[in-house]
């Protein structure tokens, strides 16, 4: 098979296909219409010999050849990609470029306004995609372009994506204005453990950063919810004698919403690390260089900007 022989735009209608899971859907993000679609798989099946996609209900189901396929074909079509960026001046004012990128949802609430206000200022055709990645898959995913940057705590990866500290966000507790035992004056460690607490976590059990501290120095506090979202967690605050603690930076956001009180958390704890990362091959690209940019300067303009 010889590239001269082969359009290559053929592979990107087999991408679309493949991560979106059907021929419209794929349609609708490439602009291009149904049949369109239909005839460049078509013109794959032929070259393939392969049927790449079959319908299970409404979803396309890549075949195992197609499986195969994807993720050296992403890389090839993220390193074009770069390559002509890299070759191209890049305009933000005029640029209708969408950018995907991977931030936990307590960063998102924390992140998202002052982000897309500099977006929509600077750049009123981008387009933004937040979505929540498997760090296991972040590397693999940052390398193929599926997403362009992400924003996470210190994880374990590869010299092959490059990382940036962007926060040093403190651990508070958040308890209810009206609470009989907690006031705005300090919180000691005794009341602290005295009462109940809620913990934040997407795993079904285990301790929670603040648990492991205190088991240091042979405490242990008293678990009445474990829940999912800190949002969550503190309407659950504001309507209970429960009190929670969670990074500083969304305690002031979720205190607009529900007047909870936020205090120091009463012994040492480091604070939470937050890291900005993308992978080696975007580094010089000047659309991907742009968008870590505005995300910095969000981050940096909420961390500043909004009082304790």
């Amino acid at each position: 098979m010889h590239l001269n022989r082969i359009d290559l735009n053929l592979f990107v209608v087999l991408d679309a296909i493949y991560s979106e899971g059907g021929i419209t859907p794929a349609a609708k993000k490439l602009h291009l219409t149904q049949p369109a679609i239909s005839h460049a798989l078509g013109r794959l099946r032929e070259m393939f010999g392969d049927p790449l996609f079959e319908r299970e209900g409404r979803t396309m189901v890549p075949t195992p050849l197609a499986r195969r396929m994807i993720e050296p074909l992403r890389r090839t079509l993220r390193s074009l990609e770069i390559t002509l960026n890299e070759v191209s001046q890049f305009d933000p004012a005029t640029s209708d470029k969408r950018f995907t990128v991977a931030v936990r949802d307590v960063l998102e609430s924390t992140l998202l306004p002052a982000f897309m206000q500099r977006v929509t200022q600077r750049a009123p055709k981008i387009e933004i995609a937040v979505v929540r990645a498997n760090r296991r898959d972040l590397e693999s995913e940052l390398a193929m372009g599926t997403i362009d940057a992400a924003m996470d705590v210190p994880l374990p990866l590869s010299d092959q994506v490059h990382r940036q500290r962007v926060a040093l966000d403190p651990l508070m507790v958040v308890a209810r204005q009206s609470h009989p035992r907690v006031t705005r004056r300090k919180l000691s460690l005794v009341t602290y453990l005295q009462q109940d607490h809620i913990l934040v976590s997407s795993r079904r059990s285990g301790p929670g950063l603040e648990d492991v501290e205190l088991s240091r120095q042979g405490l242990q506090r008293r678990i009445r919810l474990r829940c999912q979202h800190y949002f969550s967690a503190c309407r659950v605050v504001s309507q209970t004698d429960l009190i929670l603690t969670m990074p500083g930076s969304y305690a002031r956001v979720a205190s607009r919403f529900f007047d909870n009180q936020v205090l120091p958390l009463p012994f040492p704890m480091p604070a939470m690390d937050a890291y900005l990362y993308w992978h080696a091959n975007a580094d010089t690209e000047p659309a991907n260089r742009w968008l870590r940019e505005q995300l910095m300067a969000a981050f940096t303009q909420e961390m500043i900007t909004k009082p304790a």
